[in-house]
């Protein structure tokens, strides 16, 4: 009895492993691989160059609020006073509000509620207007030092040309700091996220167009689907990318460790540092594919280098606003702008990792990582089918052709 016959054909990602296979092995060992590994070199002179964007976007952030924790008429009357002298103190004058009132004479744990509290605290002040004591890191009380005592002073119906003594009480750290610092580490990752991709993705475009011109690509069209062909292409530059990353995180590791002074102010993400690095390796995969899908849509319009650049310029400008977008949005986190930026795709990735930061939540990552992956699918979906009907003419008369041959 014989075996039953199969046809053979492989499905679309098992075709789309064996481009990506095939690839994957032709890059990783040629020559150019070496240099290529020399980029990093370039990009280093962009990110200094782009760190005032960053400095710019960090004083977009919330200014550090003073919290108060007395008696209620206590309170009311610094609010005023603070209103009062606030043209004249100008930026000294701090942001006041009550999170707590207390009876008098009763205690508040005012170390406490720095960090139990969800706004952007710096400090606390307690006690009584006669007598009040700030509670915060050491060098925000000292800056609010003399305005809280000018401002208690105003608030005092006693006698408000004496200045009461401002207690100060430091601590570790506060809610404040630790934004400043989350907000430090977000932007850092965006970054780091915009330069690797800007700076890899153009390798799948080049490719595209290296094979099309050596019409190595519609001998796979014919061999397998046209969309196995893109995601093969897609994964194999993703994983050289990744092989290149792994190479210069260990070469510049120990520059890093050298200049861990220089990055003090990089704070534990509110992931942890291992989540936040495994979710900085899958955001920039769904960026680079994301970016990818699109590069590949372009190769497929373009026959020459020259209309690659020229096609290709007008996506990696909207690439940098997009970036410039993210950033923005990551000082303003739990806004409509903030949303907006980790709806849309291609914001996605650098507006989710900067949420990684800031927020300890892991089912918005998941959502947001399936969410991603879905517009690439999409967006090869699109690639493939523009680049069957422009490039390789398929279609009803595309079809019809080689059944004509075969009966002639």
């Amino acid at each position: 009895m014989s075996a039953p016959v199969t046809s053979g054909r492989l499905s679309t990602m098992q075709a789309a492993l064996v481009v990506a296979r095939r690839d994957f092995g032709a890059i990783l060992l040629s020559r150019t691989f070496f240099f290529f590994l020399l980029g990093p070199l370039f990009p280093l002179i962009v990110g200094l160059a782009a760190g005032s964007v960053t400095q710019k976007a960090e004083q977009a952030a919330a200014r550090p609020v003073l919290g108060l924790a007395m008696t209620t008429k206590d309170a009311d009357a610094m609010v005023a006073a603070g209103n009062a002298l606030r043209p004249q103190l100008g930026d000294a004058a701090p942001d006041m509000t009550v999170i707590g009132t207390v009876r008098p004479g009763e205690s508040f744990d005012a170390a406490r509620a720095l960090t139990d509290s969800h706004g952007n605290i710096a400090a606390v002040l307690t006690g009584s207007l006669a007598s009040p004591r700030l509670t915060g890191t050491e060098g925000q009380i000292a800056a609010w030092q003399g305005p809280v005592s000018l401002i208690a002073a105003r608030a005092s119906d006693a006698n408000p040309q004496a200045l009461p003594k401002v207690g100060l009480s430091a601590t570790a750290t506060s809610t404040a700091s630790e934004r400043h610092g989350q907000m430090r580490t977000a932007q850092g990752g965006q970054m780091l996220l915009f330069l690797l991709t800007m700076m890899l993705a153009g390798m799948v475009l080049s490719n595209l167009v290296e094979e099309k011109a050596n019409k190595i690509i519609e001998v796979l069209a014919a061999a397998i689907p046209m969309d196995a062909v893109f995601y093969g292409k897609l994964f194999a530059m993703l994983g050289v990318s990744l092989v290149g990353i792994s190479v210069w995180g260990a070469c510049f590791g120990g520059l890093a460790l050298l200049g861990r002074d220089a990055l003090g102010g990089m704070a534990v993400p509110a992931v942890g540092w291992p989540a936040f690095v495994a979710l900085g390796v899958a955001y920039f995969a769904m960026a680079y594919l994301l970016l990818g899908s699109v590069f590949l849509t372009i190769g497929s319009m373009a026959s020459t280098v020259r209309e690659v650049q020229t096609i290709s310029m007008p996506v990696s400008m909207s690439q940098l606003m997009i970036f410039f977008f993210a950033t923005y949005a990551a000082a303003q986190p739990g806004s409509m702008v903030s949303l907006a930026a980790e709806v849309i795709p291609f914001s996605s990735p650098f507006a989710m990792l900067a949420r990684a930061a800031q927020d300890g939540s892991a089912l918005p990552h998941v959502v947001a990582i399936a969410w991603q992956a879905m517009w690439v699918a999409i967006f090869v979906h699109f690639g493939s089918r523009l680049f069957r009907r422009r490039v390789l003419k398929s279609g009803a008369q595309g079809a019809a052709r080689p059944k004509a041959r075969a009966a002639a």
